[in-house]
């Protein structure tokens, strides 16, 4: 049986967490022009949706990013290399798996939330990787859908171009079920 000394350490790890995601962590949504790939199921409408939860520390800092990764049991640890005037390589603790993002991020966060405007970009996240869940990015109406709800998110970066060629210039596709 678990003592109280132990569940205290949880709860201080669990605020630790929510505060280091706060400052540092990202739910984003990215999408990836597929053109030449539109006979693959998932590439039906030209584009690939990519869900991804990241935090980024510098080399310095890296030990927390395992510490994360540790924590929730998925994900991994990557190298951003930088060639630019920045001394040292960025490392990000990634988890961008479907399954990991809706058995264990989404869950975590659902039940601890954020206390920023990220708690908003949380959930928009949610709406979008619930809706690949259930295989609306493969279609015209759900990719459009999609890309509306993440010109809202982060930095608010306009989907206008993307929403408007695919309303305007990518034909029909079927649904797929």
């Amino acid at each position: 049986m678990l003592g109280a000394g132990n569940q205290q350490e949880r709860l201080i790890q669990r605020g630790w967490i929510i505060g280091f995601v706060d400052g540092e962590g990202c739910f984003s949504i990215g999408f990836i022009r597929q053109a030449n790939r539109k006979n693959r199921k998932g590439y039906k409408t030209g584009y690939q949706v990519a869900h991804e939860f990241a935090v980024t520390q510098s080399e310095k800092s890296i030990s927390c990013l395992y510490e994360l990764r540790d924590f929730f049991e998925v994900g991994q640890v990557v190298i951003n290399r930088r060639y630019d005037n920045h001394k040292e390589h960025l490392y990000r603790y990634v988890v961008r798996r479907r399954e990991d993002l809706l058995e264990v991020i989404i869950p975590f966060f659902q039940q601890n939330p954020l206390h920023t405007s990220k708690q908003q970009d949380f959930e928009k996240f949610v709406q979008c990787v619930e809706l690949m869940r259930d295989g609306f990015h493969l279609t015209r109406k759900g990719l459009i859908e999609i890309a509306e709800i993440t010109q809202t998110m982060n930095r608010q970066k306009s989907r206008h171009k993307l929403i408007s060629i695919l309303r305007d210039h990518t034909p029909d596709v079927q649904d797929i079920g």
